[in-house]
């Protein structure tokens, strides 16, 4: 029995090619490449310029708000016993006040007043260790006063920030939930501690201001005139890191470019920009420390 073939009489290589070009038209149709994901910003930021602003130099310092001066009042017939106690923490007393009567017990048992304890100066009563009925003992503290009820802050300072000061000067302390207290410098160490390096400032503190001596509380002392800083940036957009300062700088393409900059001083939440960035330049405001060098940002209007 003969078989037929359906390409009987065609050249070989006609066949090969027709089954090569069987794939093309088989009417399947290619599918599209998937699309490269767009960049996602890496961080939403606001974008700010640097300000000018008219500041004035101001010297930044630790210290304890004190008395001004401190009496210690005792009694100069020791042996007696104390009667009455007339004063105590808090009251302000002026000078003269009794404080305490003293007194001893005659034969027949009976009490006499022989003597009594005075207010050497108006002010307030900061400690009292008498008792009545106990026996005042020699040397021994009855009471302490703050005379004329004045404080002090004692700023610590080291040699080099002493001699900016003057007696005169203004100066800001900040206590509590950041209630601020105006005082005025009336005398500057002539020294520091050998130990610690430090010496004080004495500012005088108005009566009246709610403070309490052995209160801790920072300060400023104002060293001059308001000068004006060309350029000022919100601290938040400062990024300090080994020594240095760095901001990002926000390009017209979204991308930041870290760039380091010079910084000076402070004031609220402001600081002065002493080099590294052109006027007009955009740098996010805050979030540096999410970010780094190259990152898409999305900027947001005010």
């Amino acid at each position: 029995m003969t078989e037929s073939w359906p390409c009987k009489g065609r050249p070989l290589g006609a066949i090969v090619l027709v089954a090569l070009l069987l794939p093309a038209c088989s009417g399947k149709e290619d599918k599209a490449e998937p699309a490269a994901p767009a960049t996602q910003p890496a961080l939403t930021v606001r974008a700010v310029q640097t300000a000018p602003a008219q500041w004035a130099q101001r010297l930044a310092a630790n210290g304890s708000v004190l008395p001004w001066q401190e009496a210690v009042i005792g009694a100069q017939l020791p042996g007696l016993r104390i009667m009455e106690v007339k004063a105590g923490i808090g009251d302000r007393v002026r000078q003269g006040d009794v404080l305490l009567t003293l007194g001893n017990r005659t034969r027949d048992g009976g009490d006499y007043i022989q003597g009594r304890v005075i207010a050497p100066d108006d002010g307030v009563i900061s400690a009292a260790n008498a008792n009545a009925g106990s026996t005042v003992q020699p040397g021994a503290e009855l009471f302490r006063l703050i005379r004329k009820g004045r404080l002090e802050w004692r700023a610590e300072l080291t040699a080099e920030e002493l001699m900016q000061v003057r007696k005169g000067m203004s100066a800001e302390i900040t206590v509590g939930e950041g209630r601020t207290v105006k005082g005025r410098v009336r005398a500057i160490s002539p020294a520091v501690d050998p130990q610690t390096r430090y010496g004080h400032a004495l500012v005088d503190l108005p009566n009246g201001a709610g403070l309490i001596a052995g209160l801790f509380a920072r300060g400023e002392i104002m060293l001059g005139e308001a000068q004006e800083i060309a350029q000022t940036l919100p601290q938040t957009a400062v990024i300090q890191r080994d020594g240095s300062a760095y901001v990002y700088v926000v390009g017209a393409d979204g991308k930041v470019s870290e760039r380091q900059v010079g910084i000076g001083q402070r004031f609220g939440d402001r600081i002065a920009i002493t080099s590294g960035l052109e006027p007009g330049d955009s740098v996010a405001e805050s979030g540096g420390a999410f970010l780094t060098d190259g990152d898409l940002v999305m900027v947001v209007k005010e």
